[in-house]
């Protein structure tokens, strides 16, 4: 495609929401068929649409010519094949509210959020039906170890596309995969949403662990014991326990605890520093989505009877005002149990 084929064809395709991951998979459709970009802010519109750069989110990253900015909602309506939602988890139930009238009847819908809704403990996929009247067989959920930033210089990554119905997540893969972007699919979209929204509360301990020096086997053992809560929710609440060992699980766990480049990782440095959420809600760039997903999920183990215990103490060093030390020093003091304890309980095997 040309750059004057791609300014002239109409996108069918549109992405709302302007953050670091929203621009990059609109960055990496427009490579191959124009996009719409829907920003919240028309200032922010206008400078990608000058400069063809998201400098606010993605700075020094050059965007395709076939990616068109805009805040007019009205947009939408060309969308006629996919609309892909990329904006915090806190702002999505108001955004798909405020864009669902636009949205085309025959458009497939793609969540790239990843949280649980404080209160309702919707998933994201959930808050999209009830908040814009779509049937939950339209929606599909993507997954994985996808650090914008990396991915949008082309270097090489995976994801996982869910969705109940199976011919919806192939077609989605196929629009979106690449090369150096490759994606599988997966019809447990329950799984991939929790490990998704519950590994960003992991990061952050693991960030707070190397904040204070930990080195690589403590954080090993915390990423490892936090994928095993992770498992516990999700296998309480129904879902698939292989899922957790795939990209939406360890895959993920793997990436947003050992990257700087992690928001979540950094939020867990920095509180390591004795810093406060209060003052880092705003000076961090972009969301650290697990300091908004903690309190929902904590609320959902409780109701589905499992124990949390890091997430616990996330919660402690960011609201409580625990000191991070406190916190990972009464994580280590926990009394020592069977690895495998809860195992045969999921499988429906006797314990022992």
């Amino acid at each position: 495609m040309t750059a004057s084929d791609a300014r002239s064809e109409v996108a069918r395709v549109a992405v709302v929401g302007a953050g670091a991951w929203g621009t990059t998979v609109a960055a990496i459709i427009a490579r191959q068929e124009p996009v719409t970009l829907l920003c919240h802010d028309p200032g922010l519109a206008a400078e990608i649409g000058a400069t063809h750069r998201n400098e606010r989110r993605l700075p020094g990253v050059d965007l395709p010519v076939g990616l068109r900015a805009t805040a007019d909602v009205e947009a939408l309506a060309a969308a006629v094949d996919l609309v892909v939602f990329a904006v915090p988890s806190t702002h999505l139930r108001a955004e798909v509210a405020r864009v669902a009238a636009s949205i085309a009847a025959s458009a497939d819908i793609l969540s790239l959020v990843k949280g649980i809704e404080t209160g309702s403990l919707a998933r994201m996929s959930e808050v999209i039906v009830e908040a814009g009247g779509i049937a939950p067989e339209r929606v599909a959920v993507l997954s994985g170890p996808n650090l914008a930033g990396e991915i949008a210089r082309g270097l090489p990554a995976s994801a996982v596309v869910a969705a109940t119905d199976p011919e919806l997540a192939t077609r989605i893969a196929e629009r979106l995969g690449r090369r150096e972007f490759r994606l599988y699919v997966n019809n447990d979209v329950l799984g991939v949403e929790l490990c998704g929204a519950l590994k960003n509360i992991i990061a952050i301990a693991a960030g707070a662990a190397d904040g204070l020096g930990f080195g690589d086997n403590g954080k090993a053992s915390l990423m490892t014991r936090g994928l095993a809560e992770m498992m516990r929710v999700g296998i309480a609440a129904g879902a698939n326990p292989l899922t957790f060992a795939g990209l939406a699980g360890i895959g993920d766990v793997i990436a947003t605890c050992g990257s700087r480049l992690s928001r979540n990782h950094r939020l867990g440095e920095e509180l390591a520093k004795g810093r406060s959420w209060t003052e880092l809600e705003t000076a961090l760039p972009g969301t650290a989505e697990g300091a908004y997903t903690v309190d929902a999920a904590l609320a959902l183990a409780d109701r589905l009877g499992v124990e949390m215990p890091i997430a616990r103490e996330v919660h402690r060093a960011l609201f409580e005002g625990k000191s991070v030390q406190r916190c990972l020093i009464d994580l280590l003091s926990r009394e020592s149990k069977d690895e495998l304890l809860d195992l045969g309980a999921w499988a429906g095997r006797p314990t022992g």
